[in-house]
């Protein structure tokens, strides 16, 4: 059995009925393969029984003592909510599950673990296709402008050292987008893939402005997708004001009967444009090397973490 202590933290937001089988594939081989573990339950604001199926597998296999429950005060998402779970894990090495529908073979779990054993700090398993289009597409987004030469995609679990969450740390106390935040640390991460043994649900509690924000966000911090967008148009304007004034030169020496000052006023408001949209790329230029200086710092709130076995 490994040596090593590890920490197992797992999202749930009204994911009762996945949870037995999460329990007997994943959780079943850590403590057959680890001799230290702790598990991290972060329960986001359930309104099912998913806390009690946790208690009573935790009851049931006599492992109460290594398992922590992190109560949210109030739906705080994915992304705050594991950030609380991490800030109170102690292992040496920390697994990472948000989501508890297992679509995998549970011994990924291990081998995943080799790979942080072969030298990465970072082990990530992700399914081979099989995205949404819109994940698809912001993913592509995504690592075209990331500003790191690691590629992020759907993943199904990670592994993380304990000097990655040290690295990590010291950029900033919050992690708005972990997945994009372990890409552009600079420590070692390896993908391993898979194919799906089945289909996930869907779950429609996870709410669309969340994504959205998410994915905005993640443009602000780790791409120069937005500064590109902002160039592309204001290169658009001045093609079109370039265009303004040649028109505007072929009106005047051809005598052509149209309308009097439509010429200049559609050059006035394209070069207007033109100058408005370079002001804004210089602002955005400007945003984003404050932002990788002072990365924003935000809150979670935790109501309760409650130790079953105390």
């Amino acid at each position: 059995m490994e040596k090593k202590f590890v920490s197992v933290i797992f999202y749930i937001h009204n994911d009762g009925k996945y949870l037995n089988d999460f329990f007997e594939n994943v959780i079943e081989k850590i403590r057959t393969n680890y001799e230290n573990y702790e598990l991290i339950c972060v329960d986001d604001a359930c309104t099912d029984n998913s806390v009690d199926v946790l208690k009573e597998y935790a009851v049931s296999k006599n492992c109460s003592d290594a398992v922590s429950i992190v109560k949210m005060g109030s739906y705080q998402g994915l992304e705050a909510s594991m950030n609380a779970g991490r800030d109170i894990s102690i292992g040496d090495f920390v697994y990472e599950f948000d989501d508890v529908q297992v679509n995998y073979n549970a011994d990924l779990v291990m081998d995943a673990f080799k790979v942080i054993e072969e030298g990465a700090d970072i082990s990530i398993v992700s399914p081979s296709g099989g995205n949404k289009l819109s994940s698809a597409f912001f993913y592509a987004i995504f690592n075209r402008y990331n500003q790191s030469n690691n590629k992020i995609s759907s993943d199904a679990f990670r592994i993380i050292s304990r000097r990655a969450i040290n690295r990590i740390k010291s950029i900033s106390d919050f992690v708005p987008y972990r997945k994009a935040l372990y890409a552009n640390c600079g420590l070692k991460a390896v993908t391993t893939y898979y194919k799906p043994t089945k289909k996930k649900q869907s779950k429609h509690e996870k709410k669309a402005y969340e994504r959205f924000n998410l994915a905005f966000d993640s443009f602000v911090y780790f791409t120069f997708f937005l500064e590109h967008v902002s160039t592309a148009i204001s290169a658009f304007f001045l093609l079109f004001s370039v265009g303004s004034v040649a028109y505007a030169l072929w009106d005047h020496f051809t005598n052509n009967a149209i309308m009097e000052g439509w010429a200049s006023i559609i050059c006035f408001l394209s070069f207007g444009f033109f100058g408005v949209f370079v002001l804004l790329t210089i602002i955005l230029k400007y945003l984003s090397v404050i932002v990788n200086l002072i990365f924003r710092r935000q809150k979670y709130l935790v109501e309760s973490i409650e130790k079953i076995g105390v």
